[in-house]
């Protein structure tokens, strides 16, 4: 059994809230490069440089990569040797999530009420997703969440009769009806199978795979290739002005479901996609 102070938690979460909101992940610096090189529309090329270009002074001066600096989603991935002391672990993480955000000014987008609209001013409550695994590590994942791309997402209760083409078709429809309003070229989370909420989860979590690293299962890995290219074609390229890069990479998770449903569900990210990582 292994002992860790909540405080651990607070600190972790707080200096990866300001991470995430200056800084990509190496696998998306990479990819966002590589899609200004090879993009083919002089326009959109243009485009994906001047992102480089705030990309590299929202690193150099600590400058927010975006203004709409998201709400934290958290995936908290827990050891079942672990014990934690010191305190209530969700308000720990709230309290790491409410010192990123106060201390490094960083803008404060939650509402205590979805119909009043009160702020909350701190940028609380997270949303925490949380998961036991095996071991005595926490592997904790802080996803801030801009609105712009979240909007647009979509949740499809499919028939099993519309099968692959169907799952298809539903990916292609909410990246068209997306459009320029996800800031592309985006990153496509897509969950298939589960229930109405746990698709929606398989999506959003399918966001912070690195998008270099395709499905181990043969015929996922085949479909996110093959969707990849299919929006790639669609033409809204770079800030929806056109061009050859819609999208930078579609991630698949997929989770066993009922004889009678086939749920999708499509979480689209903007180009940045913010998030980090640590194991504690």
């Amino acid at each position: 059994m292994r002992t860790i102070d909540v405080a651990e938690i607070t600190e972790n979460i707080q200096e990866m809230c300001i991470e995430a909101n200056h800084f990509l992940t190496q696998d998306m610096d990479a990819v966002m490069k590589s899609a200004a090189e090879t993009e083919k529309s002089p326009l959109g090329k243009q485009i994906l440089c001047q992102l480089q270009d705030n990309l590299r002074i929202a690193g150099e001066d600590m400058i927010p990569i975006c203004q709409d600096t998201g709400m934290a989603v958290i995936f908290m991935e827990i050891g079942q040797d672990v014990h934690f002391t010191g305190g209530n672990l969700e308000e720990a993480v709230n309290e790491g999530v409410r010192r990123g955000y106060v201390d490094g000014y960083l803008r404060k987008s939650v509402v205590k009420d979805p119909l009043i609209r009160e702020n909350t001013n701190d940028n609380t409550p997270a949303i925490i997703h949380y998961e036991m695994i095996p071991g005595e590590q926490v592997k904790i994942t802080v996803a801030p969440k801009g609105f712009g791309s979240e909007n647009m997402s979509r949740i499809f209760m499919l028939k099993p009769a519309d099968g692959i083409e169907g799952v298809k078709n539903a990916i292609l429809t909410a990246v068209k009806e997306a459009g320029p309003n996800a800031c592309p070229p985006m990153v496509v989370g897509v969950g298939i199978g589960g229930t109405f909420e746990k698709c929606a989860y398989l999506a959003k979590k399918a966001l912070t795979r690195p998008v270099n690293v395709r499905s181990d299962i043969p015929y996922v890995k085949e479909l996110e290739e093959e969707l990849l290219e299919k929006i790639n074609k669609t033409g809204i390229g770079p800030g929806g002005l056109g061009g050859t890069t819609t999208a930078l990479a579609v991630n698949i998770n997929t989770y066993p479901t009922h004889i009678a449903g086939l749920p999708v569900a499509i979480n689209i990210c903007c180009h940045v996609n913010r998030h980090a990582q640590r194991i504690i």
